[in-house]
């Protein structure tokens, strides 16, 4: 049997954080390539596009989460990735954590391939470019699929937030320009994170100066009301709980 991205999409952790009461399905695998990608802090510049490394040792089946989760019964529940939008089990577990949990349900972070209006409250869309001949170069995928399923989502009624990895040089201030404008034509509330390029292994761009960060927040909120703008350093993006609390979790399994 042929072995690809999609058919390895699966969940193989759950955590909790206690403050904020919210529980993260953790997955393993993506179905883009980007060159950028934190996950290469971790891996390598070997690493293969599309896999994170190291692989989990095993993953959780269907009735494991939902075992964890409703002795749990966090208040959220949030899938994370990779690519968490492809697991098979999504909309399964999406229902489950809805309708027998009364849970909000979140993609906390989704590369926008796919987005259930059944079940899911929230999707955090990371953009990797609005030029189409770029979006192909990075992603390996059309950049058309992402859009308009931000765009349905969207007018589905769900709360949508987008974000977008600013790369001066690469995904420079016009890609930036273009993605504002598309989400600025939905509705200029629509909150947008600006994330600073974190060099990874094996590429050749530079780390942007904090210059080049204030042009990018001062050029996205030209059309939209909410923007933030991040600059992690290496350890931080290793950390994530150095800067947020929302990622100082336990492991439930």
């Amino acid at each position: 049997m042929l072995i690809t991205q999609e058919s390895l999409m699966a969940f193989y952790q759950i955590t909790y954080n206690k403050k904020y009461d919210f529980a993260t399905l953790h997955n393993w695998g993506c179905t883009f390539r980007c060159p950028f990608c934190s996950y290469k802090l971790r891996g390598g510049a070997d690493s293969k596009p599309g896999f994170m490394t190291p692989k989990p040792a095993s993953f959780l089946t269907t009735e494991e989460i939902k075992t964890v989760l409703a002795g749990q019964r966090p208040k959220t529940v949030s899938l994370m990735g990779g690519e968490p939008s492809l697991a098979p089990d999504l909309e399964e577990l999406l229902a489950f954590a809805k309708q027998e949990l009364g849970a909000k349900t979140k993609l906390g972070h989704t590369n926008g391939t796919r987005i259930p209006t059944e079940n899911l409250d929230y999707a955090n869309v990371g953009f990797k470019a609005w030029s189409r001949d770029l979006h192909y170069r990075i992603t390996g995928k059309p950049k058309d699929l992402i859009y308009t399923n931000f765009k349905n989502a969207w007018e589905s009624g769900m709360q949508m937030e987008a974000n977008l990895v600013y790369i001066p040089g690469f995904v420079g201030l016009d890609e930036l320009e273009g993605l504002c404008r598309f989400l600025a034509e939905l509705d200029d509330t629509i909150p947008l994170r600006i994330s600073g390029y974190i060099p990874v292994p094996g590429q050749p761009w530079k780390r942007h100066t904090k210059k080049q960060m204030a042009e990018a927040k001062e050029t996205a909120e030209k059309y939209l009301k909410t923007v933030e703008a991040s600059h992690l350093t290496v350890a931080e993006a290793l950390d994530l709980s150095m800067r947020d609390d929302r990622f100082d979790v336990d492991i439930l399994i």
